[in-house]
């Protein structure tokens, strides 16, 4: 039997969601004067410095390497790139949070129903036990009045 691939059809299907309004959010961020130079810039410019830091580091160069930052245009770019696949890969793992909730929630009904089934069944042996505590005595009773009646019938 195939495993169908649930998981990444979920993922792909949630992706054409959201590539729309991850579409929507870049071209905002490339005409506002606030999303270029607060949010778009420096996540991309720090990525730049990161990946340069990391690619100089395995070229085997030592001290303080100094690079050129990104041209603004290429920043911008690529910082609304990062806040679209943000935007997308947040939106997944909100999803995933909610079912991880849904799920515990689930369990807690499920665990709450138990200890009210493990409840009514501890009342219902109580009970039973009531019950037969009253027929040994009802059954001792009769045995003493059928023990009277035939020293009863004895006597006569």
């Amino acid at each position: 039997m195939v495993v169908f691939p649930l998981g990444k059809l979920l993922y792909l299907g949630m992706k054409q969601v959201t590539k729309p309004i991850a579409n929507q959010l870049k071209s905002t961020a490339k005409r506002s004067e606030f999303f270029r130079r607060y949010i778009c810039i420096p996540p991309a410019q720090g990525l730049h410095r990161l990946e340069m830091f990391v690619k100089f580091r395995l070229m085997g160069a030592k001290g303080s390497v100094e690079f050129k930052p990104l041209s603004q245009e290429k920043a911008v770019d690529l910082g609304a790139e990062m806040l679209g696949e943000f935007f997308i890969y947040m939106t997944a793992a909100s999803y995933i949070v909610y079912e991880y909730w849904k799920g515990i929630q689930k369990d807690k009904e499920r665990d709450s129903t138990q200890d009210e089934q493990g409840t009514s069944l501890d009342l219902l042996e109580e009970r039973m036990r009531a019950i037969e505590n009253e027929l040994k005595k009802m059954s001792e009773q009769l045995n003493e009045t059928k023990r009277e009646a035939t020293r009863q019938t004895e006597k006569i």
